[in-house]
């Protein structure tokens, strides 16, 4: 029996490729020791208050959550310095993507993005219209003004995702760059801030825009710097005409009694970030110096990864692999050389470089 897509820019889709479970790379290889330096986790863990947080709601499991999650709402709020209906929550940013796609674009509308950015906008955007764009590069960077120039010469374009710090480049754009081009932009063209990587670079941050520009709206997650990436929570701040009508939109129940608790303990804990930011520029510094003393080309980063030019990507990540080091193929992303390394802990990133090390030789 042969299935038809009702939604042809469904055929168009490549599913997100998943690092495998240690279960997995153990059963294959026959692995013990296995370091995964692939998804660009915070390798120190989450708060202690986190820990505590969770606990104390475990006694709530029988029952739904909060389905407005006002108390983490609130603690967002203050801490963003905006109003709590400016901020819709998420089962992660990539739900709250696929939500603001759904809600504001049709088959018609086009969608533009960079190249070399997350491969979920493509995922989003195909699943509402067969008319997305992507806009070359400059550098490994978003090219402002060709993105520009290619909404205003694009008929139906309808929303621009934007990546700061840009996942899996680690490049940054200059914020005064960034309100230059919102300046331009259409009112009627939706501008998507992506920030899952803000808080290596919070200078950046353009949740204040949102007060000025109703078509701004800007994802921020606590998978990464926070370390909750498997309690999948995330959040927009927009307008509050927008964030109604996401509200509206969103799936009942969409985040968990635990999510809200944890990431309400994590933002509360700015102390645990600033540790952490600083453990990571140090971490990140003898990763540069290990790349530097194989003489192997990486690109500078914002963030808490660096993406490395190996000469054949996907080679150098199967021997890897059978090593017991993972890290993240770059083929998908259009550059077959390359590898994402997210910065570990110490002995990981001088296993990495020792591996890295007797492969290439």
């Amino acid at each position: 029996m042969t299935i038809q897509s009702v939604n042809h820019s469904i055929e168009q889709l490549k599913a997100y490729e998943m690092d495998k479970s240690n279960e997995e790379l153990t059963r294959e290889y026959g692995l013990g020791d296995i370091v995964k330096l692939a998804s660009n986790e915070n390798p120190t863990g989450c708060s202690p208050h986190v820990t505590l947080a969770i606990t104390s709601k475990l006694g709530e499991l029988s029952r739904y959550p909060d389905g407005a999650g006002q108390g983490l709402k609130q603690a967002l709020a203050d801490f963003l310095g905006c109003e709590t209906k400016q901020i819709v929550l998420g089962n992660g940013s990539n739900e709250l993507l696929n939500n603001i796609t759904a809600s504001f674009a049709d088959g018609d509308d086009v969608i533009l993005y960079s190249q070399y950015a997350f491969s979920d906008y493509e995922l989003a955007s195909l699943g509402i219209s067969e008319r997305t764009q992507q806009v070359a590069a400059k550098n490994f960077a978003h090219d402002l003004p060709a993105m520009l120039e290619t909404i205003n010469q694009t008929a139906h374009c309808k929303m621009v995702i934007i990546t700061n710090p840009n996942n899996p480049t680690g490049t940054v754009l200059a914020k005064d760059d960034l309100i230059k081009f919102i300046k331009k932009v259409p009112s009627e063209v939706m501008v998507v801030i992506d920030e899952a990587y803000i808080e290596f670079v919070p200078t950046l941050s353009c949740v204040d825009l949102t007060q000025e520009y109703d078509n701004v709206i800007v994802l921020r997650s606590f998978s990464k710097a926070y370390g909750l990436a498997a309690l999948r929570i995330g959040y927009a701040v927009s307008s509050a005409s927008i964030a109604e009508i996401l509200n509206y939109t969103r799936q009942s129940f969409n985040t968990s009694t635990l999510a809200h608790a944890a990431a309400t303990a994590a933002i509360k804990d700015q102390h645990f970030i600033n540790q952490y930011l600083v453990f990571n520029h140090e971490q990140k510094q003898a990763l540069y110096d290990g790349l530097d003393s194989l003489g192997v080309v990486y690109v500078k980063s914002a963030t808490n990864f660096v993406m490395v030019n190996v000469g054949d990507g996907m080679d150098i990540y199967q021997t890897l692999i059978e090593q017991g080091v993972v890290v993240r193929p770059m083929v998908g992303y259009g550059l077959p050389a390359w590898i994402r390394v997210s910065v570990g802990l110490p002995e990981e990133i001088n296993r990495f470089l020792d591996t890295l090390a007797q492969v290439l030789s």
